[in-house]
Parts: structure tokens; C-alpha cells; sequence
């Protein structure tokens, strides 16, 4: 640090690109979901609007040259996909009440936190993106050797786990869409619940089995087959928040139509939050329309549709598996299936405020501050190039709320 008159202090140019660097750093190491995509610069002076390209492949020329006549050109096929960039930014305070000595060390503990935000948030941005996709796979029920088909999410239960078989499935999905692999495979981005139920096969192979660390993706664990699989606590979860406070599911009672009493109170207070909820009862999927309560009588809940259901049937909250197990995604990828903006060229700022820089309007000289700001965006680009892998976790049944 360096200092000038009236005790404020500004960064070295030293300073400023650690600073920058460590933010980056940190930002980079959560951002798994971005690895994989097509990383396009933030346009400057253009608008907040990016395209993305993509090309259609050209179709076979099976027909044979004939010996001095050349033959008709084809068409090169462009498309494209517009995003509009949006800007996402954190920033913390830094009280003024502390040594000299010690600003460089609160400084480096701030922009460590804040790289971390960062990289999180960006990191969510794309995520959320691709798990729009349209390409879903299930994994089955198996309970007691019986396989189960599934077609929703709504009808997993804490029994459809991924499966090698999955992995493999999904592969040749990828293989036969003509989708182009990441560094010679596909790669699936999988929570760590997830992975646990693969790596009790004994298909899976360890990362350090197969590639040199500095040939690994961050956050790399294994490979099956021709898929490798990065980990991340960030991937997509579908998760089901309890029905009432402190209260996961709702006891039916009796059901006239589409209007079931059930055993619990709701409480006025909460009437408006379970309203427009879904819910799953024996694996039907309703909506709540409405909701009443009253003293001396049943609360009940009105739903979209009527339903047939017994006496003390569970309720359950509607937004993941049937019996309101969370649902996770694992996302299987080819070569060019989305694209990102880039961090650098002023995808990821960082900003620090030293005492004393707000003038006036810090008079004190009290407040420092620290902050980054982002301008990001992700768009799918070829569909046929992702599949996204819905199931539950084993080790989620004992462990995971």
C-alpha cells in the first residue's frame, strides 16, 4: 500500500492487479458449468446484445464426380441465437477501524469472499440456462429387482438413482445427434450425492487413474465409459419446500371431489403461501386453487382437479419426487451445445473503494468498500448436444434435508 496527505490511502498498480487476479481466481474456480460452453467476448459499444452462431452440418455428397465437371456448391446453413447481457455485482464494507498494517490482509479476506460470490452467482446464471433444456432422461425405479419406467419428475422416488446404464444411455443418445466430444469424451456435471451412487460401481474410474492433473477439468472425479464427470455441491437440485413451516407433508382425511379435509391445521397466517402450491398424493399430481380454515371444523385444500385418494394418505409438497425426495440434475455434455460470455475484456470487474475516495460524501474518511461487478449471459445453442439426467440419491435418503 501506499499513502498519501490526510491519511488516505490508495492501491499501487501492484496492488490493483492482485487484487484483480485473486477476484478472478476465485471466481474461476466455481464456475464449472461455464467450462464446457462456447466462450464468446462481451461486446463493447455494441448493446447488451450478443449472437451466438451455429452452423448446420452438410449433408452427405455421396453422388460420384464425373471426370472435368465440377460439381454444384452447396449452402452453408448459418443460424443464429441472441442474448441480451445483464450485469450481477456484490460488494461488501470495510470499517475504517483498523490498523494500517492489518488493510492488506481485510482486503485480501474480502476480495477471497467476493470471488467466491462471484464465481457462485455466474456460475448459477449458467446453470440455470442449461438445465431448460428440452432433453430429459429418467432414471427408473428399481425396488425389489422390479424396474419402473418414468416419465416425469413427479413420478421418481428415492428409489430412481443414476445408474451406469444411465451414463451410457445418455452417451450414445449424444453419439447417435452427431454431438462432438470435450477433449476426446463427454462430460457430465454431477452433484456429489449423485456420485456417490456411481462410484460404488465397478465401472467407475477414478480421475487420477486416466489423465494427468494438468489435464483435468476443475472439479474432475472419474469417468465411465466415454464420460467424464466433474462435481459440483452447485448443480442443479429440485427441491420441494415444506408445505407449511416446520411441517413437510399434510395428512388427508376424507376428499369430496376435489376438496380433501385434512388432520393438520394451516393457519390462517399461512393460507396465501400453500395457495397455488402442487402437491403429490399417491402419484397424482395436483394444484391447490384454495385453501380454508376454520375453528371447530377440518381445514381443507381445494385442488385443480378431483382426485381419489384414502384415509391418511400422505400429502406431499409437489416440486420434486413423488414422495418429496429433492431431484437432481446431471447434465451430460457435447462440444458446443451452449455458449458464455467470457470473464476477461470486462466480463468481471473488481472494484475497491479506499478510505477518503468517496469525498464529501465520506467526510469521516469511515468507509472503504470492496465489490466486483459482472456482465454475463448463456444461451443453448444446440439441444441435441445436452441431455439432462433427472434422479434421486441414496445417500440424499439418509442424509440430505
Amino acid at each position: 500500500m501506499s499513502q498519501v496527505n490526510n491519511n488516505e490511502q490508495t492501491l499501487s498498480n501492484d496492488m490493483k492487479t492482485y487484487y484483480k487476479d485473486y477476484l478472478c481466481d476465485n471466481a474461476n474456480e466455481n464456475l464449472v458449468h461455464d467450462q464446457f460452453g462456447q466462450k464468446h467476448p462481451i461486446p463493447k459499444g455494441n448493446g447488451k446484445t450478443i449472437e451466438f452462431r451455429k452452423y448446420s452440418p452438410l449433408p452427405k455428397a455421396t453422388v460420384p464426380l464425373t471426370e472435368g465437371i465440377t460439381p454444384d456448391g452447396q449452402e452453408l446453413k448459418v443460424s443464429t441465437v441472441t442474448s441480451t447481457v445483464a450485469q450481477y455485482g456484490g460488494w461488501v464494507g470495510i470499517p475504517d477501524m483498523l490498523e494500517l498494517t492489518a488493510i492488506d490482509t481485510n482486503m485480501v479476506q474480502a476480495t477471497e469472499i467476493l470471488g467466491d460470490q462471484a464465481g457462485r452467482t455466474l456460475d448459477t446464471v449458467t446453470r440455470e440456462v442449461l438445465n431448460g433444456g428440452t432433453n430429459v432422461m429418467y432414471a427408473p425405479i428399481i425396488k425389489d429387482g422390479v424396474v419402473t419406467k418414468v416419465n416425469s419428475r413427479s413420478s421418481l422416488t428415492s428409489d430412481a438413482t443414476l445408474s451406469v446404464d444411465l451414463i451410457l444411455r445418455a452417451a450414445a443418445k449424444l453419439k447417435n445427434n452427431l454431438a462432438k466430444t470435450i477433449n476426446g469424451s463427454f462430460v457430465a456435471i454431477i452433484h456429489p450425492y449423485v456420485a456417490y451412487d456411481l462410484m460404488k460401481s465397478a465401472e467407475w474410474m477414478d480421475a487420477h487413474k486416466y489423465a494427468a492433473p494438468e489435464n483435468l477439468f476443475n472439479g474432475e472425479v472419474g469417468k465411465i465409459g466415454n464420460v467424464r464427470f466433474v462435481e459440483s455441491s452447485e448443480a442443479k437440485i429440485f427441491r420441494a419446500p415444506d408445505l407449511l413451516p416446520n411441517r413437510r407433508t399434510l395428512t388427508a382425511f376424507q376428499c369430496s371431489d376435489n376438496v380433501i379435509d385434512i388432520r393438520e391445521r394451516i393457519g390462517s397466517e399461512n393460507l396465501q403461501s400453500i395457495i397455488g402450491r402442487t402437491i403429490i398424493i399417491n402419484g397424482q399430481v395436483r394444484k391447490i386453487v384454495n385453501a380454508e380454515t376454520e375453528v371447530g371444523l377440518l381445514d381443507n385444500i381445494t385442488l385443480d382437479e378431483a382426485i381419489s385418494i384414502k384415509e391418511d394418505d400422505i400429502i406431499y409438497p409437489g416440486e420434486a419426487a413423488q414422495d418429496g425426495a429433492p431431484v437432481y440434475s446431471t447434465l451430460v455434455l457435447g462440444a458446443n451445445a451452449y455458449g458464455v460470455t467470457e470473464l476477461e475484456n470486462g466480463g468481471l470487474e473488481h472494484i475497491v473503494k479506499q478510505l477518503g475516495s468517496a469525498g464529501t460524501a465520506d467526510p469521516l474518511n469511515q468507509r472503504a468498500s470492496a465489490g466486483w461487478k459482472a456482465t454475463k449471459t448463456a444461451e443453448r445453442l444446440v439441444e441435441n448436444y445436452m441431455i439432462r439426467i433427472e434422479s434421486c440419491s441414496s445417500f440424499a435418503d439418509e442424509y440430505a434435508n
